[in-house]
């Protein structure tokens, strides 16, 4: 691999690990405040709309990781 194909596949591969952590800390935090035994029902409506967005964000991370993948590839075979 040259110096760009490498740079771009750390840097994909970097980005898409972070972005899974922060989907992962979300979604547990959204189902902490979710399941909570506290009586504030923003609390809990807030946890639920935590996992909600972390759902949506799964979905673009996945479609993302696709095209950081697919751009890694084209850029290995150039």
């Amino acid at each position: 691999m040259s110096g760009i194909e490498s740079l771009i596949s750390n840097l994909t591969t970097q980005i898409t690990e972070t972005a899974w952590s922060i989907f992962i800390l979300s979604w547990a935090v959204g189902w902490a405040l979710r399941g909570s035994p506290i009586p504030i029902f923003r609390i809990k409506r807030g946890g639920q709309d935590i996992i909600e967005d972390a759902i949506i964000a799964a979905f673009w991370l996945a479609i993302g990781s696709t095209v950081f993948t697919l751009i890694s590839y084209l850029a290995g075979q150039v």
